[in-house]
């Protein structure tokens, strides 16, 4: 029998196909979206280049350096022309919108069913603090990554936040996720503070979403918020119970089998991109960097859900 790591060596039908699906959607629309350079074509395409990043992560290649050396050692009859790492890395982060239209393009292609159901949950994306210095109460045991300060663009910047799901304190951000219970596609996604209320964080990831219903965690908790988008745009929002609601058994019994049941699919969403795709690890030492790894992290989430090469034998 083979192993798992064994099982996951890519084929070169495996890496055509991979470069099918990002081509066709490249051709007729990725192009023009990403920020023209100057300077000539360089001799690897930026759809290749795409391709090239979307497998490192489908397949666990959690070091972008050692990635792009099999790549040239075993791969350079698919891909002759692999950029030196400086530029690899560069142009990777140029790219990072393209990884996140590819995302969107997919998952146009499998609609949200009228009254389906949709969760909005928040993980924990943590960084290292640039002093080593953790918050006074924190006993967290997470691996820190980088080096120097995180910040973002308008005020975003990196803080002190608790999960409550791990009972642990980070340091970092949030990386807040809107997913369909039935088919775990990721349908939004956003970086946000560490401290932040969840409820202005589920405000811009329902914008222009109509009529379905929500499953959320305790965190999202207002009876005034649920008034305002039932009336804006007839949203039905359920919550995970609550740890008296589970003690007394106070709900019907059937709506807790439902929440129970996609409740688990969710949370197999969170734990595939911290296990497979190695969220909490992401290596990052800046913001963009940050932002370009977790793009291409839930575009090859995307691509697994949708497309399972990984089950094809090698």
């Amino acid at each position: 029998m083979p192993t798992e790591a064994e099982a996951m060596v890519p084929t070169e039908e495996w890496l055509i196909t991979l470069y099918v699906a990002v081509d066709p959607w490249w051709q007729r629309a990725g192009a023009a979206l990403v920020p023209p350079r100057s300077g000539p074509s360089p001799a690897c395409s930026d759809v290749e280049l795409v391709t090239l990043a979307l497998a490192g992560e489908f397949l666990e290649r959690r070091s972008e350096r050692a990635w792009r050396a099999e790549v040239a050692a075993d791969w350079d009859h698919l891909f002759p022309h692999v950029p030196a790492q400086s530029e690899w890395n560069r142009r990777v982060r140029w790219l990072w919108g393209a990884f996140e239209h590819l995302r969107a393009f997919w998952v146009r292609t499998v609609p949200l069913a009228p009254g389906a159901w949709e969760a909005i949950d928040t993980a924990p994306l943590p960084v290292k603090h640039p002093s080593r210095v953790r918050h006074p109460t924190c006993s967290c045991s997470c691996d820190w990554v980088g080096v120097g300060p995180i910040d973002g663009p308008q005020g975003l910047a990196a803080d002190f936040g608790w999960c409550a799901a791990l009972a642990r304190w980070f340091y970092g951000f949030r990386l807040a996720l809107r997913t369909g219970v039935t088919d775990g596609l990721i349908r939004g996604w956003a970086i946000v503070p560490a401290a932040v209320d969840e409820r202005l964080v589920a405000d811009g990831l329902l914008d222009g979403v109509d009529g379905h219903g929500l499953l959320t965690d305790q965190g999202f908790r207002s009876a005034a918020w649920d008034r305002c988008w039932a009336a804006e745009c007839g949203l039905t929002h359920l919550l995970a119970p609550s740890q008296r609601e589970r003690a007394t058994r106070s709900r019907p019994a059937v709506i807790e089998a439902f929440v129970s049941a996609f409740r688990n699919r969710i949370e197999t969403t969170n734990n595939t991109l911290k296990d497979r795709f190695h969220l909490e690890h992401h290596h990052a030492k800046c913001f963009w960097g940050l932002l370009t790894r977790t793009a291409t992290k839930i575009a090859a989430h995307t691509f697994a859900t949708l497309w399972p090469l990984d089950l094809i034998p090698t």
